[in-house]
C-alpha cells in the first residue's frame, strides 16, 4: 500500500526523526510508495523539492503530494494526487470518451523497455512504450499511457490535469496506478483483472479499470 508521511514543523527534526525509524522498524518505508502529506506546514515549491530530495537521500520515494496549493507544484516535483475514494470493476468495455476538438496532444514513443529504477517523466501529452515496465520503475504522463507489454511498475497519467487520460497495457501487474492525481495500489486492485489486458480510466473521483477482453 501508498504509505503516507506528514512532515511536521520543525521539519528538520522531523527528517531526523524519520532517519531514526528507518534504523528500526521504519525499514519498509524504503522502496515503498510514498505519499507526502503537508496539511500540517506551509513550504514554498523550493523547500518542498529539498525536502524531496533529503527522503530520496535516505532511501525514501515519494511519488506524490497531497493536501498543498497546487501553485506550490513546480517541475520537477512529484505531483499532487488524491486517494481515489472507490474501487469499481467493470469485465466489460466502458464506451470510448469523446476526443477534445481541435487538440492534437505531443506523444513520445519509446521503443525499448523502460527498466527498473528507471523513471519517465512526459507532460505534454501521451507516452507509449512498446516493451515492458520494470518493477520499480515509473512512467509519468500528461496523457494517456500505453504500455505493449507488462506494467509491472508504476504508471500516472493525465499529470497536467488531464481528467480524459487513461492507461493502456497488454498485462497488468502494476505496483500503482494513477489519473490526474487518483490513485490506486497493487492491493487495491481486482485479483481477477492480473495479468490480463486492461485499461483504467477516471470517473469522478473514482479510478476504473476494465479487462480489454
Amino acid at each position: 500500500m501508498a504509505v503516507v508521511l506528514m512532515p511536521e514543523p520543525p521539519i528538520v527534526e522531523w527528517v531526523a526523526g524519520i532517519e531514526q525509524k528507518l534504523k528500526g522498524a521504519g525499514r519498509f518505508l524504503v522502496g515503498a510508495p510514498v505519499v507526502l502529506d503537508l496539511s500540517s506546514v506551509k513550504l514554498s515549491p523550493s523547500a518542498i523539492g529539498h525536502l524531496v530530495a533529503e527522503l530520496d537521500h535516505r532511501g525514501i520515494r515519494v511519488m506524490g503530494l497531497e493536501n498543498t496549493d497546487p501553485k506550490a507544484i513546480s517541475g520537477g516535483l512529484p505531483p499532487l494526487v488524491r486517494p481515489s475514494k472507490g474501487v469499481s470493476v467493470d469485465l466489460a468495455a466502458p464506451k470510448a470518451p469523446v476526443p477534445e476538438p481541435n487538440r492534437k496532444p505531443a506523444a513520445l514513443l519509446l521503443d525499448e523497455p523502460v527498466r527498473s529504477g528507471q523513471s519517465v517523466f512526459f507532460p505534454d501529452g501521451d507516452v507509449t512504450v512498446l516493451g515492458s515496465v520494470g518493477s520499480g520503475a515509473e512512467v509519468v504522463a500528461g496523457g494517456s499511457i500505453h504500455v505493449y507489454g507488462t506494467l509491472r511498475g508504476r504508471a500516472m497519467a493525465g499529470s497536467s490535469g488531464n481528467t480524459q487520460a487513461r492507461i493502456f497495457c497488454n498485462r497488468i501487474e502494476a505496483e500503482l496506478l494513477a489519473i490526474d492525481g487518483y490513485y490506486l495500489t497493487a492491493e487495491s486492485m481486482h485479483a481477477g483483472l492480473r495479468d490480463r489486458p486492461v485499461q483504467a480510466w477516471l470517473e469522478g473521483n473514482e479510478l476504473k479499470i476494465s479487462a480489454l477482453r
